[in-house]
């Protein structure tokens, strides 16, 4: 089946926790507008989250959208956030902009796997099936996960998972008919 790939299933169990949106909706499609630019209505506005529930001794946090289903052998980072303090527990639309400085103080995005240090929306190729994407929020013991800011989102998912206390995860979806 198309959708058996699970992107946590060779990592360290984590205790699971909430996060929400007012953007989106987990299960559901993604609007346009979190859409990439370059599809009718795509602006690549990243989506509003908010999270609750974290385990005790998290630190920071860092978020990830990732595509799993992209055709490329390695899934697809759209957007990848490190350092986010442990007393934020919120991102609004918007922040994952070119110049990110509506982040909290000492959070940084990672360039994603267009080499953009942005949020970049969804854009599956015409004709190959329904996307899911992880919106994840990461909790993690640690204040700073230690990343370089050139750093891949690979590279921050293998430094994170040693350092992960939990998961809060939305998936949201997308296609684009043939």
């Amino acid at each position: 089946m198309l959708h058996a790939n699970d992107p946590f299933a060779r990592l360290p169990e984590a205790a699971s926790f909430t996060v929400t949106s007012t953007t989106v909706t987990d299960g559901a499609a993604w609007p346009q507008e979190q859409r990439a630019s370059g599809l009718p209505g795509g602006k690549d506005i990243s989506p509003q989250l908010s999270w609750s529930g974290a385990p005790e001794g998290t630190e920071s946090y860092a978020v990830t959208v990732y595509d799993p289903d992209a055709p490329t052998g390695s899934g697809f980072w759209h957007w990848a956030v490190a350092d986010i303090p442990a007393t934020v527990t919120a991102l609004p639309e918007g922040v994952g902009d070119d110049t990110g400085s509506g982040l909290p103080e000492g959070a940084f995005q990672l360039p994603n796997d267009a080499r953009l240090s942005r949020y970049i929306g969804a854009a599956p190729p015409a004709g190959h099936g329904p996307h899911r994407y992880f919106v994840v929020v990461h909790a993690l013991d640690v204040p700073s996960v230690g990343v370089p800011a050139d750093a891949t989102p690979a590279v921050l998912g293998f430094t994170m998972a040693g350092h992960t206390l939990g998961r809060a995860v939305l998936t949201v979806t997308a296609e684009t008919p043939a």
